[in-house]
């Protein structure tokens, strides 16, 4: 795939690690169409793009909404007439434990609500399940080279505190598979799919913790730093131009490790 001259659509493109994407992308020559709840931050981070010489729209729409996401692929392909590269960066975390005894009775005192674990599933899994369902469906109608990004996260392992967010992960870490398997079945040859799986990266809410505990997680890393936005774009963008890597997910960690060196 040619990314210049090339479509690229972002959900949760306003800010963080969305953002870098999308700035990276343009700067490669893409059209960008930056999705994102927040129609200011949407806007902000289309205008950078103009300003930068690119070529950006900004759209506020609710990835967990099906109107919402077939309104915003119609935008896309309305504003430049294709659609290439689509990249689901949308997600939240609400983390907690699922039950948490008192320290002296050994009973049950709260547990995971079911309110945080049907945010995160709404998000970060139908809102990815929406937008990847719905991008394939215009690129095969429209025939144009096509790749779908899920962002998955190394903690698909499963990471104590996150029931939901790590289900969420390891769910978008297999759909490449499927979806490049039922597009063999029905003979869809335009369209790839694959997911990235970061570490810890340079996002403002890392860089802002206690120092402390940021050192604290930056001994698991063998690479000794945090990962750029820059580098997970450097990645996706990799992925377009390279039509072998396929039906996979990808890990960008900077060699993260277990406690004890284990590689994660």
């Amino acid at each position: 795939m040619n990314i210049n001259g090339s479509v690229a659509l972002i959900t949760g493109g306003g800010n963080g690690i969305g953002a870098a994407i999308a700035q990276y992308l343009s700067a490669k020559g893409a059209k960008i169409v930056i999705v994102d709840r927040s129609e200011e931050q949407a806007q902000a981070s289309a205008q950078a793009i103009v300003a930068s010489g690119g070529l950006a729209i900004a759209i506020a729409a609710d990835v967990t909404k099906e109107d919402d996401t077939a309104a915003f692929i119609a935008k896309a392909l309305e504003a430049y007439g294709q659609l290439n590269i689509v990249v689901t960066c949308a997600g939240i975390i609400r983390d907690g434990l699922t039950i948490s005894p008192d320290k002296e009775t050994k009973k049950v005192t709260r547990k995971l609500g079911l309110d945080k674990w049907q945010q995160v599933i709404d998000v970060n899994l139908t809102g990815t399940f929406l937008t990847m369902r719905d991008a394939a469906e215009a690129m095969a109608n429209g025939g144009w080279p096509g790749l779908l990004v899920g962002i998955s996260s190394v903690n698909k392992v499963g990471q104590v505190g996150q029931i939901n967010y790590a289900s969420t992960k390891a769910a978008v870490a297999l759909m490449p598979k499927i979806l490049v398997g039922e597009f063999m079945l029905k003979g869809i040859r335009n369209i790839r799919a694959v997911s990235i799986a970061p570490g810890y990266a340079a996002t403002s809410l890392l860089q802002g913790m206690n120092q402390d505990a940021l050192a604290a997680i930056l001994k698991d890393v063998h690479l000794g730093r945090l990962v750029e936005p820059s580098e997970i774009a450097s990645l996706i963008a990799h992925c377009a131009e390279n039509e072998a890597i396929n039906g996979t997910t990808l890990e960008i960690t900077g060699g993260l490790c277990y406690p004890h060196a284990i590689a994660k």
